[in-house]
């Protein structure tokens, strides 16, 4: 005579010490009743709790760790409401995220700032905005695949923008950028692409973008680190030696960048999010394309955002959790 199982809701109520929700009880219940094995639902319970997001100590010596979040942002109380896209003044409807942008486009010395969910969207709506249907020269050595499956090549073909490949993998010269600009029927703009995770050594050759300025096509980089500043005036000390390489969005603008993008949460250290910055008619561009909307951050992400571009014009870089402990 086969056994009856136990009831779902007989098994759930018995695992109310897990401290989950009742529905998520039911469906361990249920799932270790399915397998015939009703012992098991207390583990199976346990493990949807361990998968729940929770604080962690980073005891790794990575400060910029991928895996836990990247930059710790600060502790803010964000209230209920904010006048997110609300104008005080006028009493009209506002522009989301246009306090974040201003104030992120003055601490970087950019004309004009708009932000976005994460440094991928960023690029995504860069190329969408400015180069669709068109050509956009890109060196080999800079097609590069970061964490995720981010590639490069991938990202141009969703935008709609056409890929150019200029150079090898080891040595482009601005011969090449020249040629590819001089010879496209519709050149929108070149792209420059900062390796942050490889390097290629030995018998090389790269184009600065200070060369790049007179190609007669804006000339976009994507930092994705988001070093505001390599002068780092938020730091009492000035910039450690372990910034010695890394390029920074101020001077990127200053050496002729038109729009440069960048990640939120790596070294600007903010939440995640991804900026577009640099000439206004650009950046202006792009905020009004469709896509612009479907990539906007919300209101916890944008006040985070606030906050941490006040401490940098404050040049209070301990306000900043991620450079309180990277200048320990």
């Amino acid at each position: 005579m086969a056994v009856r199982p136990p009831s779902v809701d007989a098994v759930a109520r018995e695992l109310a010490d897990v401290g989950l929700p009742h529905p998520l009880l039911v469906d361990a219940a249920r799932a270790a009743i399915a397998a015939g094995d009703p012992d098991s639902a207390r583990a199976r319970a346990e493990d949807l709790r361990r998968d729940l997001l929770r604080p962690v100590v980073n005891a790794t010596g990575v400060l910029l760790h991928t895996n836990l979040g990247r930059a710790p942002i600060a502790h803010a109380q964000v209230p209920t409401y904010t006048n997110l896209e609300f104008d005080v003044t006028t009493g009209r409807r506002g522009s989301r995220g246009r306090n974040a942008a201003t104030l992120l486009a003055r601490a970087a010395g950019a004309e004009a700032a708009l932000v976005v969910n994460n440094g991928a969207a960023a690029v995504l709506l860069v190329l969408a905005a400015l180069a669709r249907d068109r050509d956009v020269v890109v060196s080999r050595g800079e097609l590069v695949e970061i964490g995720g499956g981010f590639r490069v090549p991938e990202v141009m073909t969703q935008s709609g923008a056409r890929l150019v490949e200029v150079g090898t993998t080891n040595r482009t010269h601005r011969r090449d950028y020249e040629r590819a600009v001089r010879t496209s029927s519709d050149a929108a703009l070149v792209l420059k692409v900062h390796q942050s995770n490889y390097r290629i050594v030995g018998f090389t050759a790269a184009v600065d973008v200070r060369e790049l300025t007179g190609l007669d096509v804006p000339v976009v980089v994507d930092l994705g680190s988001g070093l505001l500043d390599a002068a780092t005036p938020w730091l009492l000390g000035g910039p450690p030696s372990w910034l010695a390489h890394e390029p920074a969005v101020r001077q990127t603008l200053e050496a002729g960048a038109a729009v440069v993008t960048f990640s939120g949460d790596k070294l600007l250290g903010g939440p995640q999010a991804g900026v577009v910055a640099g000439r206004a008619d650009l950046v202006e561009a792009c905020a009004a394309h469709p896509l612009a909307r479907a990539l906007r951050p919300g209101a916890l992400v944008l006040s985070a955002l606030q906050e941490t571009a006040l401490a940098y014009l404050r040049r209070d870089g301990d306000a900043i959790p991620f450079w309180r402990m990277a200048t320990l």
